[in-house]
């Protein structure tokens, strides 16, 4: 019988014999056999020729990787996902899409064109294109296999490296943070949604008798119009119209989450195609107006000297975080309920060309009209009250599925640290508090603390958070360690553009913001030193790897299958050329 001191009460094997993984040299390849542990414990990879005291045979002298796994360890397992009792995706699309919802919100559609006519127009687009194939490809890619490799959320995802952990919950502060006032701004959104309904648009006559905002400068402005006012004596008082339209928007999210991605999936069929539509048929309109073609070109033409203000090059990667929604957390998690082998190579270049191309689509929307959305629609000579209504839900439509992705990230932070908790129940008081919370932005002094909160509590944060997670995989973790990790699971060699550009970001990042990570990590180690507790702190867990355990058995040897594989084909290339010159 296998020594239970290997393994934990879970089936896992502990520490130390995984991280002999990352660590030992080159061994003996002559024999590799599977130890049968008993059916509560993870069967073991032994190499060389000895299990237990017992001298095994080999039937080859290529290691072998086959697994004794009982009939109990089978019934858990079905088509490589573990019976761990989580959730997986009804179908790839559902994943695909539901990822597309989520990249593909407001930042894209409402905050991008601003940005760019801030930033030097066709000159944003350099610095932005740059940010999105250097950084944004390549961290969105890391994060859905980190998800999908270890079926955890942001978090507990940091098994990897412990007293890195504190990288998940800086990220889900920020997430909080966003999606606290992201639901306002989609209340707004759904407060003029209403209003579309009106027999004549109420910003298409300036008439401000009877109105809570200017109608003249509808568009991205339109917050400060319906709630301008200081915060010197206070937030001021509740907008009651804007409470409820915040109420309606958080029982949507609350209704897309409360089965999980069972039912998160399904909306996203209509929150991730919906907008194409709307937005292609308003950009087929501003085509049609003056001097479109005119705005279309000034959002193209690089102001070459506004490329040396570093305030375009950080709008440029502010809005390559925001839109893609890298480092906030939803990524991982919605990876963590794939299948273990799933391509994610193609989903990671398929939502990232369709959010940068959105943006674009976005831009020339915007530009081919040289006014705000709401304006233009109003100049349509028939049924602009039906265009109105198909814009404001459009926008109600991207802000649910961003909405959605960033508050499951939190509630499945919950879910992985309290198991036994029902998911409807976590969800309904996320979704409660958050939304108590989102009722200081729909007062009067409510735009100015969006501002505050955005620029201190989420933007500057996540950036933070992504350059130390990268640092943490490549130089703690190691880079080629979660390069094997990635090739064993799916069967694809991780190129160089993806190996350069993911340990790039933490190009001058300074030493001390590692060490203000994982304090608490370090302190719980069992170890005697403190050099010792540092060490252990940032080896993985036992619980970092695949969750399946013939998966388990079969990733704790490959390293060792790859090196030996790798060591063939190099003899055998050099007798190739040896032979070659003999018969040359």
């Amino acid at each position: 019988m296998s020594n239970s001191l290997h393994h934990d009460n879970k089936g896992y094997e502990k520490d130390e014999s995984e991280n002999d993984r990352k660590s030992s040299a080159l061994p003996d390849y002559t024999v590799a056999v599977i130890d049968s542990a008993p059916k509560i414990y993870l069967p073991r990879v032994i190499i060389g020729n000895k299990v237990d005291g017992n001298n095994g045979q080999a039937e080859s002298s290529t290691p072998t990787y086959a697994v004794d796994v009982t009939a109990e360890q089978a019934s858990e397992t079905t088509d490589g996902v573990p019976g761990d009792g989580r959730d997986t995706w009804d179908n790839p699309v559902e994943f695909l899409l539901s990822c597309i919802s989520m990249s593909v919100g407001l930042g894209n559609v409402w905050r991008f064109p601003g940005v760019a006519a801030r930033n030097g127009g066709g000159a944003f687009l350099i610095p932005y294109l740059h940010y999105t194939f250097a950084r944004g490809r390549p961290l969105y890619y890391l994060e859905m296999c980190m998800g999908q490799f270890s079926r955890f959320g942001q978090v507990k995802v940091w098994n990897m490296s412990p007293i890195f952990k504190g990288i998940g919950y800086g990220a889900i502060t920020g997430t909080i943070v966003t999606v606290s006032y992201y639901c306002s701004l989609m209340a707004i959104t759904s407060y003029f949604l209403v209003a579309s309904f009106a027999k004549d648009l109420p910003w298409s006559v300036c008439d401000d008798t009877d109105k809570d905002y200017n109608c003249t400068l509808i568009g991205p402005e339109i917050c400060r119009q319906l709630l301008q006012a200081n915060i010197d004596d206070g937030l001021g008082k509740l907008h009651w119209k804007l409470s409820l339209c915040l109420v309606a928007v958080w029982l949507l999210v609350f209704f897309t989450l409360v089965k999980g991605v069972k039912s998160s999936g399904k909306v996203a069929y209509f929150t991730a195609i919906f907008p194409y539509v709307v937005l292609i048929i308003l950009l087929v309109r501003g085509l049609t107006l003056k001097g479109a073609w005119e705005g279309i070109k000034y959002f193209i033409t690089p102001e070459w000297s506004a490329l040396y203000k570093p305030k375009v090059w950080y709008a440029a990667v502010s809005q390559c975080f925001f839109s893609l929604t890298t480092a906030f957390g939803p990524i991982i998690m919605f990876s963590s309920y794939n299948p273990f082998k799933q391509d994610v190579y193609k989903d990671a270049l398929i939502i990232s060309f369709v959010d940068t191309f959105t943006s674009l689509l976005a831009g020339c929307t915007v530009f081919s009209s040289w006014m705000t959305y709401p304006q233009a629609i109003a100049k349509f000579g028939w049924a602009p009250q039906f265009f109105a209504v198909m814009f404001f839900l459009m926008l109600l439509t991207l802000g649910l599925g961003s909405a959605a992705s960033l508050t499951g990230a939190a509630i499945t932070i919950l879910c992985d640290q309290f198991p036994k908790w029902k998911r409807w129940l976590v969800t309904l008081v996320v979704c409660t508090s958050l939304c108590l919370v989102g009722l200081m932005y729909v007062t009067e002094g409510g735009m100015l603390m969006l501002d505050l909160v955005d620029n201190y509590g989420a933007s500057f944060i996540i950036y933070v958070m992504a350059m130390v997670e990268c640092g943490a995989i490549s130089y703690v973790y190691g880079l080629s360690n979660i390069c094997d990790d990635i090739e064993f699971m799916l069967g694809r060699h991780v190129g160089i553009y993806w190996r350069v550009f993911a340990a790039g970001y933490v190009t001058g990042l300074r030493s001390d913001l590692y060490t203000s990570m994982g304090i608490h990590t370090v302190a719980t180690r069992k170890a005697k030193s403190l050099k010792e507790k540092i060490i252990e702190a940032s080896k993985p867990t036992h619980r970092w790897g695949p969750q399946d355990k013939q998966l388990r058995s079969e990733w704790l040897a490959f390293p060792r299958r790859k090196a030996f594989t790798t060591l063939k084909e190099k003899i055998s290339d050099i007798l190739g050329i040896f032979l070659l010159g003999v018969s040359m």
